[in-house]
């Protein structure tokens, strides 16, 4: 399996300005298979591993040794019988959420070893660190743990894109006509890619589902996998929720998001959980999902001004799944119902189309919002910021692209470049541009490279 965020773990790797590296996202996205393959990579002979969820006594060792950097080297090194030497080694800290004192240790070992790479990650390591806050006046957090503020880096780590499950199954040679854009061959090929990218939505992008797919091609046994991290997932709120209230609402939270996602509005609505049921009351719920890399919260812009951020309507959003296959698995959508696109399909495709643009956008690290109108009488699918201009991503299922929704958003702020994603032919000298929903990655890439700027020199 290939990664694209390697690339940055090379950079972080490479730089000199290099803090201890945590790798933060949900459980079974590939955490611990991105760190061993780099230090496979990299550090083939000189890489020291421990895992604190396993380690029973290394993980109570740290509660009682001083946690400077020279006491957490010796502790590691007599704990796996291998040296930790500046400069050489490479030290994998996994689950560290497990040992609240290692993770207070990456502090130090930024401050007195800055030549020694670390790495640590974690499986519910975002919950993990909101657990140390408490709420204070004003609905406002405060620290009450030791945290390595500014001592560390993080990278988020998500499921596979579309591109990297492409490589992953051995196709990737179509990518090579969607990077030197050839039009011609693209639509030539379209059929090979709409098949493709119905498996992409089957399978997802989480590394357990797609590895198995990519060994047996077998749609059932990709789902049983996904269904096996629902299982994990399940355990995890019943571990790690506070009480049976709390389990009770997650658990109620987590399940209704393929309903919401399935209704025509699909903004997210409190009361579809149960009768009388308020935002206050599940908004921990709600908290624990976004800290556990669960859940994507998109929030409606209104009006869709620069900077986007400081329009935000936290009154209303939609609420998505980090995984376009675990959305199908929970709805228990059959294989071939999507891969033939039968009606049930179309009908339900406009959230696997929605939960999948939001995932290529998420993986890109570009942020966006929906828009509505304040009279609610039309929604844009997705409303990016790149550079000093704000661009319209109107997303289709199928081919029919009528969108009264995307004419009024353009007559009314009149942006400089639109975009419409649907299965159609991909026209990208159209306005709107025209861009088939394999190649959605494209899009991201133009913004992404819009938003790059360097300071020249004076």
């Amino acid at each position: 399996m290939k990664r694209d965020i390697l690339a940055s773990i090379f950079d972080w790797e490479k730089s000199r300005y290099r803090k201890p590296l945590i790798l933060m996202g949900a459980r079974q996205v590939g955490k611990t298979w991105l760190m061993t393959e780099f230090a496979d990579q990299h550090y083939p002979k000189d890489t020291v591993y421990v895992n604190f969820m396993d380690d029973n006594l290394l993980r109570d060792q740290f509660t009682n040794i001083n946690i400077d950097a020279r006491s957490v080297v010796e502790t590691i090194s007599l704990a796996t019988g291998k040296s930790i030497e500046e400069g050489k080694t490479l030290l994998v800290l996994d689950e560290i959420q497990e040992s609240p004192r290692a993770l207070t240790s990456l502090k130090f070992l930024c401050e007195e070893m800055p030549g020694l790479a670390v790495m640590a990650a974690g499986s519910l390591l975002g919950l993990s660190l909101n657990r140390k806050k408490k709420r204070v006046k004003g609905n406002q957090y405060t620290n009450k743990a030791s945290f390595p503020v500014g001592k560390v880096d993080f990278l988020d780590i998500r499921p596979l894109t579309f591109r990297e499950f492409l490589t992953a199954i051995g196709e990737d040679r179509y990518l090579d006509l969607i990077d030197r854009r050839d039009y011609k061959m693209i639509e030539i090929q379209r059929p090979v890619f709409v098949k493709l990218l119905k498996a992409y939505l089957f399978v997802g992008g989480m590394p357990e589902a797609v590895k198995v797919f990519s060994e047996t091609r077998d749609f059932r046994l990709a789902r049983k996998a996904q269904k096996d991290i629902l299982l994990a997932y399940d355990k995890d709120f019943a571990k790690h929720a506070k009480n049976k209230y709390l389990l009770s609402k997650l658990r109620l939270l987590w399940n209704n998001i393929p309903a919401q996602l399935a209704k025509e509005n699909k903004k997210f609505i409190y009361k579809s959980l149960r009768t009388g049921a308020r935002a206050r009351e599940y908004e921990e719920a709600l908290q624990w999902l976004k800290d556990a890399g669960m859940v994507h919260q998109h929030f409606r812009v209104n009006p869709p001004r620069m900077p986007l951020r400081s329009y935000e309507d936290y009154s209303s959003f939609k609420l998505f799944m980090h995984d376009v296959g675990l959305l199908g698995a929970m709805s228990n959508l059959p294989a071939k119902t999507l891969l033939e696109g039968s009606d049930i399909f179309t009908n339900f495709n406009g959230s696997l189309t929605e939960q999948y643009v939001l995932q290529e956008l998420v993986a890109a690290n570009i942020a966006s919002n929906y828009w509505t109108p304040d009279a609610g009488d039309a929604e844009l699918d997705f409303v990016i910021q790149g550079g000093d201009n704000i661009y319209p991503l109107e997303a289709k299922a199928g081919v029919n692209t009528k969108s009264k929704s995307l004419k009024l958003f353009r007559e009314s702020f009149k942006p400089v470049k639109s975009y419409r994603t649907s299965l159609n032919e991909w026209h990208p000298d159209a306005d709107p541009e025209e861009v088939p929903l394999y190649a959605i990655a494209s899009i991201a890439k133009e913004i992404e490279d819009g938003n790059n700027i360097t300071f020249d020199r004076l």
